[in-house]
């Protein structure tokens, strides 16, 4: 993994400084390139071949085309083997593959890689850059265009060292206060923005031109459960196996949940003296301290099953403050969930390993992990029953939400802050910006699978501009490249394809996978409820250290720029319900403390 800098004038300052700015992601080589017309940075973690002579920038022989590449490209070694007849290649890296194959493709030879990638391409020649990201937004790509000028990075801070406005963008502050993230092309940031995931960007005569290199790859459904298992078996075992690839040392983040258990035995199936990482927390028993580390015990067992390396770190109390400024700080913008203090702390010690993890990102997404697609196909489900059946049915609260038709309103449902928590702490009252966002990027059609939707609806934003971003830039905040098989072009496409009834019923969710590993996994694992990783923020908003802190940030007094968003005595009282255990609020809590950090640490200013 790597960090790309670039902007559309001549200034060896200037990328110096984003390459500062940028330098944890990369910390193994740093490079320049630049001419009158265009100046490319990058900081490179040396993964396929480390040698110098894999650094970058990179040009071809003619120094026609010259890339910056963060990623790693999975079918390479297939990719160069259709090349070595017309290219002459002088490393054994991955970014030569991409450089190679577009010097001699163009284009359109985006459509052939499987990976994790952003990356951009000069072509000297015309005059023309070309940035892309990978179809699943596993890597980060920002960009600012305004006034003839180009800027794009890895990270929105090296974007910053330029002179450009910190502005808050106040729509994406009312997705956020519902969302938890800002959902694409939005940043929190006016003017920045966020290239979307499977789109290449096209910078020629200071005009910006943004399409789609993703061509939908199509499988053809599985007739059965059992061919559906089968499949799901066989792929995923595939996208392991691609992904080990690395010269450097590799290992697996170990949650104790099914899906990095699954990695696990796929893993051990293919390599032996395995490495696995977890992550537990130090808290009192009358805190509910089984609770929080149900799957870091379950991880140890799990790794004991295996016969891994079992490495555990532990976060105490006290460290909570300086890792949560520290995550914002990574984060770029505000994305408010108390797990980032986990994955910090997780990384760091990783790092100390090994250089690659694999991870288990996408498989909820995928095959229906989250109770909200279970709930939503009993609504489903519920709404297909005659009409006079479902009029005798009494009505307690809950049940009324099985009548929330399939579309935008069953997302906000299941998605969304609560609207009158929201309106109380926020002033003034805030739009329906985010109905609005979801109704016409995503549910302006209905399907029939509308599970299956549900999860594509996922993993287009919340998969994407939450849990990825999440773990790349905690995982890169330590120069640690995070990889995630589940999200595989070819894993992606047959999952797409299976219908949600083979993921899904009215008690049992992410059937096909769970029933795919039966037999070779430890049978424990398949009694366990979905937690999900999370972190106990409840219990350390509790603790003096971090109520402190909440104090001083949830204060008028703490940034004045923000003074006037928010009704400050109703976040007070919002504050004292939840450390006096009269009400829980952590979610909108942890809201408004990521904010206000943010908007500290980078000195944002309030539009006009």
């Amino acid at each position: 993994m790597c960090a790309i800098n670039g902007f559309n004038w001549e200034d060896r300052d200037l990328i110096d400084r984003m390459n500062k700015a940028t330098l944890h992601r990369g910390p193994d080589g740093t490079g320049v390139y630049k001419n009158k017309a265009i100046t490319l940075g990058h900081n490179r973690l040396a993964i396929i071949d480390p040698r110098t002579i894999a650094n970058q920038p990179m040009s071809t022989e003619d120094g026609r085309y010259t890339i910056i590449f963060n990623g790693e490209i999975y079918n390479f070694l297939e990719l160069k083997a259709k090349l070595e007849s017309s290219y002459f290649f002088r490393t054994k890296s991955d970014t030569e593959v991409v450089l190679a194959g577009f010097s001699k493709k163009g284009i359109d030879f985006i459509k052939e890689l499987n990976g994790i990638f952003a990356f951009a391409i000069w072509d000297n020649q015309k005059g023309t850059l070309y940035l892309a990201r990978d179809r699943s937004g596993i890597k980060p790509l920002y960009y600012y265009n305004k006034n003839n000028t180009l800027i794009f990075s890895s990270e929105i801070k090296a974007i910053l060292e330029h002179d450009v406005p910190r502005v808050l963008n106040k729509e994406a502050l009312e997705h956020y206060m519902r969302l938890s993230y800002v959902p694409a092309p939005l940043t929190m940031f006016n003017d920045i923005f966020k290239l979307y995931p499977g789109k290449v960007a096209v910078f020629k005569n200071s005009v910006l031109t943004i399409s789609s290199f993703v061509l939908d790859k199509k499988v053809s459904a599985p007739n059965s459960f059992t061919e559906a298992k089968e499949r799901v078996f066989d792929t995923l075992t595939g996208s392991v196996k691609s992904q080990l690839i690395s010269d450097r040392p590799l290992g697996l983040y170990l949650s104790g949940g099914f899906d990095s258990s699954i990695l696990l035995e796929r893993f051990s199936g293919l390599r032996t003296n395995i490495d696995t990482f977890s992550v537990g927390f130090i808290l009192e028993e009358s805190e509910e301290l089984e609770k929080y580390n149900k799957d870091f015990y379950l991880a140890r067992k799990t790794a004991e099953f295996y016969g891994t390396h079992h490495h555990e770190v532990l976060i105490e109390p006290n460290e909570v403050p300086a890792l949560f400024e520290s995550a914002v700080y990574h984060l770029d913008e505000p994305i408010s969930n108390p797990t980032v203090v986990a994955m910090l702390k997780l990384s760091h010690f990783a790092k100390e390993t090994v250089d690659v993890v694999l991870g288990g990102d996408g498989g909820d997404e995928l095959f229906g992990g989250y109770d909200r697609y279970r709930l939503s196909h009993i609504a489903s489900q519920y709404q297909r029953l005659p009409a006079s059946l479902r009029k005798a049915m009494s009505f307690g609260e809950r049940l009324k939400k099985l009548n929330t038709p399939p579309g935008v309103e069953r997302h906000k449902l299941f998605m969304y802050q609560p609207e009158e928590l929201i309106q109380s702490v926020v002033k003034p009252a805030i739009s329906s910006s985010t109905y609005n966002y979801f109704r016409q990027n995503y549910f302006e059609q209905i399907e029939e699978d509308f599970e299956n939707q549900f999860m594509g609806v996922d993993r287009a934003s919340w998969l994407v501009d939450e849990s990825l971003v999440k773990t790349d830039k905690m995982s890169m905040a330590n120069a640690l490249e995070a990889r995630v098989p589940f999200l595989d072009n070819d894993m992606i496409a047959l999952a797409e394809s299976i219908t949600s009834n083979y993921k899904l019923d009215l008690f049992n969710k992410k059937k096909v996978l769970k029933e795919a590993f039966r037999g070779r996994l430890p049978p424990y694992l398949f009694d366990q409820p979905k937690r999900g990783f999370f972190s106990p923020g409840s219990k350390w908003l509790r603790y003096p250290s971090v109520s402190t802190m909440a104090k001083v940030v949830l204060s008028e007094s703490y940034y004045k720029e923000t003074a006037g968003l928010f009704k400050w005595s109703e976040i007070e009282s919002v504050l004292e319900k939840h450390l006096s255990h009269k009400q829980y609020n952590l979610d909108i809590i942890w809201a408004l403390m990521t904010f206000q950090i943010w908007a500290k640490r980078y000195c944002v200013t309030m539009p006009v």
